[in-house]
């Protein structure tokens, strides 16, 4: 499988829908949110994702909170019984928050491969000094 040549997929079509980066066709997610060790097709590795905190915090700050002030501004400006938050802020909250992060963790994994992201490395000193010409 070493040989094969993998055409460039679109990280956001394969991430998004929890496709392999690599071949499109193997799954990425073994449950919700749990990455698969590699592919069932392919083969590839996933050991290289690392999503972190990402998916959680691009979901929070760009769909949470907005669900939040939504019931703040709710209870402010009206003052409605409690059942009213019951059946609108918590299910607004609850849609914000949880289904965004299957698609969002698998895009970021795509974008991962696709860019061949990898971990930060130091660089030496002795590493950036230019070559020395020797006499002949």
């Amino acid at each position: 499988m070493s040989n094969v040549q993998w055409p460039p997929l679109s990280p956001y079509r394969t991430g998004v829908r929890g496709l392999c980066p690599r071949c499109g066709q193997g799954h990425m997610f073994e449950g919700f949110l749990k990455l698969k060790p590699r592919c069932e097709v392919c083969g590839l590795d996933y050991s290289y994702a690392d999503p972190a905190d990402g998916p959680a915090f691009f979901v929070m700050m760009f769909l949470c909170v907005p669900a939040v002030i939504f019931g703040l501004w709710l209870e402010i400006a009206y003052q409605p019984a409690w059942w009213v938050h019951l059946a609108t802020s918590l299910p607004l909250i609850l849609l914000t928050c949880i289904p965004p992060l299957r698609p969002l963790k698998g895009w970021l994994v795509a974008a991962q491969y696709f860019y061949k992201a990898e971990e930060g490395r130091l660089v030496r000193p002795q590493d950036t000094q230019p070559a020395t010409k020797t006499a002949a």
